[in-house]
């Protein structure tokens, strides 16, 4: 049902329920038989929505977004765009969206970084929690922690004791101060209560060189990253950051089952929206991605990513971000994170 419609079906259903005076029965009647044209041009999709992906093309929140947007496209018939806004790690886009019209019509697909960034840069151009509305969340993916051949440990065991033999002897490397393998590192040192040093590089693609060539000890990488340098023998995969079991590596063990019992950390990647849409809208965006991911073509897009579906109502996604801002902000602060 179009959603100005079924405004248009509450109001009138309201008059009848409410008008038991026979003399304003007319009245409200009559209100409701001027609204309903009104309210019929709020019918939602109407027009073109854009989905604004604040990265470069080819990455996996664009390889999502044209995806989503081509079946999203074809259940509304209505055309989907995708608009790359790359540009300060994702905030020029997300802030396009923060202040767009809250009219359905402009949307957002970002991943996890959005609450490490939060939880870190107190000067963004957005309010994170009240500057959108939550619509979706879309997929969820494992990082994997890894080892260079040339580090004697070969299990998780083994590493955290060699750690905590040498306190701050062994380093690890991330994609830069402040990346999502930056806190997923200082959570799992956190939960295994080890000390390493970190060696923040420029993207993810220097610091798995330096881990091939042994030149750092621990990198904790996401799937597409790392695991074909796991599988050739290149590096040493001990296991996956996710809660249990992933179909995105399903020949390793979740770090919870060897040695840290309450670590979990997983990427995700999600829609937003701009502050006040509706929350009629809203929920009809996340009916529609939620029976998208359900597809056994959207299950293999995001397998290739290293991700899989992660369907949830609007109120869990938005109790998420909440959540995950208020936590990342603690982390940052026991472990001195701040943005470079």
């Amino acid at each position: 049902m179009k959603i100005g419609v079924r405004y248009a079906f509450r109001l009138h259903r309201l008059a009848g329920a409410h008008c038991r005076n026979a003399y304003l029965t007319p009245i409200f009647a009559a209100l409701a038989l001027a609204a309903a044209p009104a309210l019929a041009q709020l019918s939602w999709p109407s027009k073109p929505v854009t989905i604004v992906v604040p990265y470069p093309p080819g990455g996996s929140n664009d390889t999502f977004a044209r995806e989503l947007g081509k079946k999203l496209s074809e259940a509304w018939k209505i055309p989907v765009i995708v608009d790359n806004r790359p540009g300060a790690g994702g905030s020029i886009g997300a802030a396009l969206v923060s202040k767009a019209s809250p009219d359905g019509y402009t949307l957002c697909l970002l991943s996890s970084s959005f609450t490490t960034n939060a939880a870190v840069q107190p000067s963004l151009p957005f309010d994170p929690i009240a500057g959108f509305t939550p619509v979706a969340m879309v997929a969820k993916g494992p990082m994997i922690l890894t080892v260079s051949n040339k580090l004697p440990a070969k299990t998780t065991l083994e590493l955290f004791d060699l750690a905590r033999r040498n306190p701050g002897k062994l380093n690890y490397a991330s994609s830069g101060q402040g990346s999502t393998n930056h806190f997923a590192t200082e959570l799992l040192m956190e939960a295994a209560h080890i000390k390493m040093t970190h060696v923040p590089y420029k993207g993810m693609a220097p610091a798995v060189t330096d881990l091939i060539g042994g030149h750092v000890d621990v990198l904790v990488a996401s799937a597409p990253s790392i695991y074909q340098h796991v599988k050739a023998g290149s590096v040493r995969g001990l296991g996956v950051t996710s809660k249990g079991r992933s179909p995105v590596v399903p020949d390793l063990q979740p770090l919870a089952t060897m040695g840290v019992p309450n670590y979990s950390f997983e990427l995700w990647w999600g829609i937003l929206a701009p502050p006040g849409t509706s929350p009629d809208i809203a929920i009809q965006v996340n009916i529609d991605v939620n029976r998208i991911l359900a597809s056994p073509e959207m299950k293999e897009v995001l397998l290739r990513e290293g991700a899989e579906p992660a369907p949830m109502s609007v109120a869990q996604f938005a109790a998420t971000i909440r959540n995950e801002i208020a936590g990342w902000k603690k982390v940052a602060a026991s472990a001195g994170i701040k943005p470079e």
